[in-house]
């Protein structure tokens, strides 16, 4: 079968995932909770999916940033912006996404490469997150850094429980990926790509065809679903740190999910009591995207049951009908 027929998966892998609990956050515990995900994706690639992975960064950019911080303020060495921070993490993360798979691939005799890259996403600086700023970013501050880094850097700042001042950064919607002629091409040739990392690194066109890094941080699962649905994908799978979808989640009348239609998951979601903002959420948001624009089917599973889902032994499958 030629490369182009093969089906086409995007797998979008959590930030999170790559850490097993608060004991286990070294590169090197990353690099080998990396290895188990890129086992399971090994098994898609040997069994004739043709696979894009994307995956969030959240944990990495906030370590990047403290590392920065802390830097700053007892060596004054420069800060790192957001959008570096993002490519920063874009490259460490995808390598070790792409060095585990390419050995995993490497010993069971699959001739395919893999490849990491790295990808800027388009905002629209009209869209309205960056009126109301509200993801936190950074390690925590005093009121007087906070007000010197308001004043100063522009930076949007927020009281944060108690605990002390956090910048906050726009989310704002995907809307195109800067490099998806070169994603399509690459998968065209047989090559595994690691891409739209943490949702891509938010840039602005700021006229005349130029792009511009902007302070912002986009859904990895949005931007995921955005490159499903360009690549018409096959199958939309979100690996995240629960085996099932549930409705009514820790209420005693919770329910897991083998199965639903696209209606269903609109209808969950209009609700607004199944599914936290923070985390499930955008996952439904992303697979309905995805689903409206024609895809065929999406999974969400967590990374050790990739395999059995595959196999429709587990994970909760979302079908458009």
């Amino acid at each position: 079968m030629a490369e182009t027929q093969k089906k086409i998966a995007v797998v979008a892998i959590g930030g999170n995932s790559l850490i097993a609990d608060d004991k286990h956050v070294t590169v090197e515990d990353q690099y080998q909770a990396a290895r188990q995900t890129t086992f399971h994706i090994a098994d898609m690639i040997e069994s004739g999916w043709s696979v894009a992975i994307g995956h969030g960064n959240g944990p990495q950019v906030g370590f990047i940033l403290r590392r920065s911080e802390i830097a700053h303020k007892y060596e004054g060495m420069h800060e790192v912006p957001l959008d570096v921070c993002g490519a920063d993490s874009q490259g460490a993360i995808g390598y070790a996404l792409q060095q585990n798979l390419q050995n995993e691939l490497y010993h069971r005799g699959i001739k395919t490469n893999v490849v990491t890259c790295v990808t800027q996403t388009l905002v629209d600086l009209g869209d309205s997150a960056f009126k109301n700023p509200t993801k936190p970013i950074g390690g925590f501050m005093d009121e007087a850094d906070a007000m010197r880094r308001k004043n100063e850097m522009g930076w949007n700042v927020v009281e944060d429980a108690g605990r002390g001042w956090r910048r906050v950064v726009a989310s704002p919607q995907p809307k195109e990926i800067v490099e998806l002629d070169t994603i399509k091409t690459l998968l065209s040739v047989g090559i595994c790509v690691i891409c739209v990392g943490g949702g891509g690194i938010p840039v602005a066109d700021v006229g005349e065809g130029v792009y511009q890094g902007v302070a912002a941080v986009i859904d990895k699962d949005l931007a995921s679903s955005l490159l499903a649905r360009e690549l018409k994908a096959d199958l939309f799978l979100i690996s995240t740190a629960v085996e099932k979808v549930a409705i009514n989640y820790g209420k005693p009348n919770q329910q897991w999910l083998d199965r639903m239609t696209l209606a269903q998951a609109k209808q969950y979601l209009a609700e607004g009591i199944h599914f936290a903002k923070g985390s499930m959420a955008p996952k439904i948001q992303a697979i309905v995207q995805f689903l409206e624009a024609g895809g065929k089917t999406a999974l969400i599973t967590n990374p050790q049951n990739i395999g059995r889902a595959m196999r429709g032994e587990t994970g909760t499958w979302i079908v458009n009908e």
